[in-house]
């Protein structure tokens, strides 16, 4: 499908050469990679100032926009990664990031606090996708609420339509008064928050069948006894087979109660119908350690949804443990493999979003970023990169999202 990228004139830039743009629209999907508060030259402006990034951030997600003839109304989810040791509150932040948006946005929303950034003092990165209609104009949105769930403030909304496309935020196991649910226990808020994605697909006429994509912020730290409990009882909830999936610890949520956060992509048909939809699992990918019913590569109409790919085996045993340029490799080749299953390639790709374990700094990223960005031509697509003190598994040193498009088969 065609593809339109922009790197908007005086945008802020890595101090690596990459193949990345900054915005990616194809079709009536726009994507635009994480966005900071960068100079040309990559260095961090207003170091350490959470509210004066945050508005650096979204001006800058503007710019990507209306480099591809959009703005920020037409959002229909934002990914908000924000360093927080504790001392931030979740709400106020979410309130920093909607006050940069103008009057009449409604968008998903997600915030995922982490320990630090890519880069020193740099606090905020933000990626996020739009949608627009290919005659230029704005697609028709429809919404879905919980009562019974924590409200959300706008202009951000728990759950939205856009054509094909349901996006629903990141659940919270807390109720309509505020009360964290079952405080501490990842399981039990698994469930809360499972059942709280039900209703909310419900109010679009879907269920968990027609989900294309599942993803887990859990807090926790690399090993089994942390990953497969919410694992389990997330994939209790889907079919086989099922979406596909990513798993990411964190070091925290910004509630001490809250264990995990759930967010869900899924796709309808405009007249209510289920889509047909095409998995693949190649025999020589890689497993977990405990049967989940999910699948490395959905095709779903013209989206293409991988799950995250990382460098372990068949026993769910990290491969290259601990080396992060021979695992970007891995994880980059097994993508490569699902895409061809698929019947598409690295050139549809319109989206990278990579966590992996490293230390705040620009070691770290330059270690994988450019690896990752050699598998793609020029122009290539949009990209975020998260650093995390560990992954799910042992020695796993990276896990890479891939969203492409390509023609409906």
């Amino acid at each position: 499908m065609k593809k339109t990228h922009v790197w908007p004139e005086g945008h802020w830039n890595w101090p690596i050469s990459v193949t990345h743009k900054h915005g990616v629209r194809c079709g009536e999907m726009v994507w635009v990679g994480g966005q900071v508060d960068l100079t040309p030259d990559g260095v961090v402006c207003n170091p350490g100032q959470l509210k004066a990034q945050t508005e650096g951030v979204m001006r800058n997600f503007a710019t990507v926009l209306e480099a591809l003839e959009c703005d920020l109304q037409d959002l229909v989810q934002l990914l908000c990664f924000y360093v927080n040791d504790g001392s931030v509150d979740e709400a106020e932040f979410l309130s920093l990031v909607g006050a940069c948006l103008p009057a009449g946005t409604k968008t998903t929303v997600n915030a995922v606090p982490v320990p630090y950034l890519a880069y020193e003092n740099m606090l905020v990165e933000i990626e996020g996708y739009a949608m627009r209609c290919e005659d230029g104009g704005r697609t028709v949105r429809t919404y879905s609420s919980n009562d019974d769930a924590s409200l959300m403030s706008e202009p951000f909304c728990q759950a939205l339509r856009s054509g094909k496309m349901i996006y629903v935020s990141a659940q919270y196991p807390i109720d309509a008064s505020g009360t964290v649910l079952s405080p501490g226990d990842i399981v039990a808020q698994t469930d809360i928050e499972m059942r709280q994605i039900g209703t909310l697909l419900a109010g679009f006429g879907a269920d968990f069948d027609d989900v294309v994509k599942n993803n887990r912020w859990y807090a926790g730290n690399a090993g089994i006894e942390d990953f497969e409990p919410a694992a389990l009882a997330c994939a209790a909830y889907f079919n086989e087979p099922g979406p596909a999936a990513t798993g990411v610890p964190l070091p925290r949520h910004a509630n001490p109660d809250v264990t995990i956060k759930l967010s869900s992509i899924a796709m309808l048909a405009p007249d209510g119908s289920r889509l047909p939809r095409r998995h693949v699992w190649p025999d020589s990918l890689w497993d977990w350690t405990v049967h989940l019913p999910y699948k490395h590569g959905l095709k779903c109409a013209e989206m293409v949804f991988l799950g995250g790919q990382v460098s372990l085996d068949k026993n769910g045993e990290a491969v290259n443990p601990f080396d992060l340029g021979a695992q970007t490799h891995q994880a980059m080749e097994h993508i490569g493999t699902i895409l061809k299953e698929l019947g598409v390639d690295y050139d549809d790709v319109c989206k990278v979003t990579t966590v992996y374990d490293g230390d705040c700094g620009a070691d770290a990223l330059n270690a994988n970023l450019p690896i990752r960005s050699s598998y793609f031509s020029d122009p290539g697509p949009a990209t975020t990169g998260i650093p995390l003190p560990a992954l799910a598994y042992e020695g796993m040193m990276i896990e890479i999202d891939v969203f492409a498009m390509t023609e409906p088969d």
